[in-house]
């Protein structure tokens, strides 16, 4: 007979569960309450949605779809206010459910700290979508955050919000970031990175009153410092949300008691994840949730198991600080530390031992090999026998470099691969074995780096261990679905097969599709007008929006301005354009951007016209802003004013971006030029990079400063500013004619090797005809669109007013 089974909770604990009864085709009809307005997503994920790496579609768990496929009654936004034990009913804000079976799956509340100012508007919590939102929407306005909590969740709505451009402080009670996982060596380091990233870190730091009237305007330390503030973030901890539960009268101490079999004090209530308490232990992560479902899910279908704590360990998804921590590596008697530390690198590793068994570790800035580690922890290994070499990892048993496969071989079947869903190397086998032979076909069967993504590289490992010379290495992706070939390919066939069309492309490469999509049509764009720019013609309909408006889309669906300042040098004439410019358009903001730029925020897209034609009448052009090209010139004084500059980097500066303006790139393409050793233009962190020096000029590439924060590799030093201009050519045109479209520089450069790179631009002859290429195709673009639009006005006028009545 077919029992009625309520959810309360539709997180990832709750929908594992869901997901098991299903696949044992349990005899249930299943209700799903959810306080949010949705269903299940990977809240694991929320940091790389706020950080803008991901989108919410991206973290979707179980869609619409799914929900009706396996007939579960959904009620999403929708709060479940009582529950009645003698009558085995459920209460919500749409009525009155009967249950059989009762799951409760309610998860943990942010803890709020009980400080004056905690209910202004801008103070928000995260542990939802709605949390992540609002931050996202708090910072299109930029401003300044303090994240108060230096745990993972603070350090990751820093590090995502400092991403969307906000001035981020970190504030934490303790002596060093994430002191619960993290040592203080490798505190320092994580500190150090955030801080790099521009992130403002005050660690014994206790909040006293957020500041206001009725929005937040300030933070005040206990010290007496007061601190700005447009937006606060409250990250210092959760705790079970156990309201329900203790009105309907279960057993409830910190959270819902539990036994091994997931029941509460009432059989006919199970409850799993955030909420429940076992043996006195409380429960954050996601592995031991889903160790809970499985034992939910055979609880409810009468099949014995029990739930047994493991394990844990802790790693950061913030991109670019890769840690690791799990055990105990707290000091204490009778314990000893194995350390290495490589400086140049920022690699941090401790193990701690006891009885020659590691029982604990900390890792950080080079964590590969965490889960062997991790598997030494847990299975309480001997490890007398590769003591000497132990710190090096399992690459190195021995003494001596070996197959890093061998370490995977050499793993037993209960291994844990994948932390996140509890897989281990014997499932993966197993997976293996009954027909999935790719990482896809694995991750649908296992789920095993199906969450956080993490042990992608050693499900991977398994794999070619357990296929052995079957095993076939990820093939490149194809540029999209229309066609089985990678941009390679393409490159390759537009070149040697002088394909000069979108048309001649499709159907030479035996496209799927009869023109295209939006994914490959931009790609393709790209690759014509580098390779053909005489006889190709550039397609605005195979642009983003930004490239064909030539301007930057905001999110009220107006547009951002910015003109080009040759070096970030502007005049008393243009400032009063641009200021005239504002004030005629009504333009909201004028912003001063970090490339030495202004940028006006809230143009009418009908307006665009107008005040591109204003400001080309006071000499300015475009500053391509928007576009897969030269975006900005950065340049400090030099030797015009500084008293240690060596070389006019103002005057080099502008000769660079007037060379290079109006090219296509890859990606976008950003440079500077500092005069001295002192690098107040920041040349190190750019696509490329000049320091000058007294020898001459220093030039790199290879930097980045947003989601991916690296320093430029040195190319080559040359005596002369016309070497310089020469060798940046060169180094654009081979980025040009050989970089997949959408990587930056520093992406290219690891994919086909810096020494190549270096060769190819010290060759003077290469070097010659790559300058020639390159000069060649400017004579098409070294153009400024916005004075070509002008003359098409009439194009960027709306069809009609929309606020008119009919009679109107």
């Amino acid at each position: 007979m077919t029992q009625k089974l309520v959810v309360i909770g539709a997180g990832m604990a709750s929908g594992r569960v869901l997901e098991h009864l299903f696949e044992a085709n349990a005899d249930y009809d299943v209700t799903l309450f959810n306080a949010e307005a949705r269903g299940n997503y990977n809240r694991i994920m929320l940091s790389p949605v706020l950080s803008g790496e991901k989108t919410y579609d991206d973290i979707v768990t179980h869609n619409a779809e799914w929900y009706t496929t396996q007939g579960v009654t959904c009620h999403f936004g929708t709060p479940v206010t009582s529950i009645d034990r003698v009558a085995k009913t459920v209460t919500s804000t749409e009525g009155t459910v009967p249950y059989d079976k009762l799951l409760i799956a309610t998860g943990s509340a942010p803890f709020i700290i009980p400080v004056p100012g905690k209910d202004l508007d801008g103070v928000v919590t995260y542990r939802d979508l709605d949390d992540t939102n609002a931050m996202i929407d708090a910072a299109k306005s930029g401003g300044k955050a303090i994240v108060i909590g230096g745990g993972l969740l603070g350090l990751e709505a820093a590090a995502g919000l400092a991403e969307r451009g906000m001035d981020v402080t970190v504030l934490h009670l303790m002596g060093h970031l994430m002191e619960r996982q993290l040592d203080e060596a490798a505190g320092f380091l994580l500190r150090r990175d955030l801080e790099n990233r521009g992130i403002t870190v005050k660690c014994q730091a206790s909040t006293t009153a957020i500041l206001g009237t009725t929005r937040v305007e300030a933070v005040l330390l206990d010290d007496g410092e007061t601190l700005d503030a447009d937006l606060v973030v409250m990250a210092v901890g959760i705790r079970p949300e156990t309201l329900l539960a203790t009105d309907a009268g279960l057993s409830v101490a910190r959270g819902v008691e539990v036994n091994a079999q997931m029941e509460t004090s009432d059989p006919d209530i199970i409850a799993i994840g955030e909420c429940v308490e076992f043996d006195g232990q409380l429960f954050g992560l996601v592995a031991p949730l889903y160790d809970q479902a499985k034992v939910v899910a055979k609880t409810l279908m009468g099949v014995p198991d029990v739930f047994t704590p493991k394990e844990l360990s802790t790693k950061l998804k913030v991109t670019g600080c890769d840690l690791f921590s799990a055990g105990d590596f707290a000091e204490a008697e009778g314990r000893e530390d194995i350390v290495f530390r490589d400086p140049a690198r920022g690699v941090y590793r401790r193990l701690v031992l006891e009885d020659n068994i590691v029982i604990g570790a900390v890792m950080y800035g080079d964590t590969a090999d965490s889960n062997w580690f991790f598997g030494l922890i847990r299975d309480k290994t001997d490890i007398s026998d590769m003591r000497e070499t132990l710190i090096y990892g399992p690459a190195f048993q021995g003494g001596a470099p070996s197959d890093p496969l061998s370490a995977v071989a050499a793993l037993p079947r209960d291994a844990e691969i994948c932390g996140c869903n509890g897989i281990c190397k014997g499932q993966i086998e197993d997976a293996v074995h009954a027909g999935a032979t790719d990482l896809g076909a694995v991750r649908a069967v296992t789920k095993a780096s199906g969450s956080c993504g993490t042990c992608t590289g050693l499900v991977e490992q398994v794999l070619a261990v357990t296929l052995g010379d079957e095993f076939i290495a990820p093939a490149a992706a194809s540029i999209c679905g229309c066609t089985d070939m990678t941009h390679e390919d393409v490159r390759r066939m537009i070149k040697s097969q002088e394909l000069k069309s979108m048309p001649a492309v499709w159907q030479e490469c035996g496209w799927k599709t009869s023109c295209g999509c939006h994914i490959c049509r931009p790609a393709l764009n790209f690759y014509l007008l580098a390779d053909w720019p005489m006889e190709y013609t550039d397609d605005p309909q195979s642009r983003f929006i930004n490239e064909r408006k030539h301007a930057n889309i905001q999110k009220d669906g107006t547009f951002s301005v910015v003109p080009r300042m040759w070096g970030g040098i502007t005049t008393p004439d243009e400032l009063r354009a641009i200021a005239d410019a504002a004030d005629k358009f009504a333009v909201p903001t004028v912003k001063v951007t970090g490339g030495q730029r202004i940028d006006l925020l809230g143009v009418k897209g009908e307006d665009l016209p107008a005040i591109w034609e204003d400001l080309n009448n006071a000499g300015m052009v475009s500053g391509h802003a928007y576009s897969k090209g030269l975006r900005t010139v950065k340049t400090c004084v030099g030797t015009d004013h500084c008293r240690f500059g060596t070389q006019d980097s103002t005057g080099l500066g502008i000769k660079l971006e007037k060379t290079l303006w109006g090219s296509w790139t890859p990606h976008k393409l950003k440079l500077g030029v500092s005069g001295c050793p002192r690098n107040c233009a920041e040349a190190t962190c750019k696509d490329i990079g000049i320091v000058c020096v007294d020898s001459g000029y220093q030039i790199s590439i290879g930097g980045a400063a947003g989601m991916d924060v690296r320093e430029t590799e040195p190319l080559c030093q040359v005596k002369t500013e016309a070497e310089v201009i020469d060798v940046v050519k060169a180094v654009t045109q081979l980025y040009r004619e050989n970089a997949k479209y959408l990587d930056r520089i520093y992406k290219w450069v690891a994919k086909v090797g810096l020494d190549w790179v270096k060769e190819s631009v010290a060759d003077l002859d290469k070097r010659t005809a790559l300058k020639a290429r390159f000069e060649h195709s400017q004579t098409v673009y070294r153009k400024d669109p916005w004075a070509q639009h002008v003359a098409k006005s009439e194009t960027y006028r709306p069809l009609a007013d929309l606020t008119l009545e009919a009679a109107e």
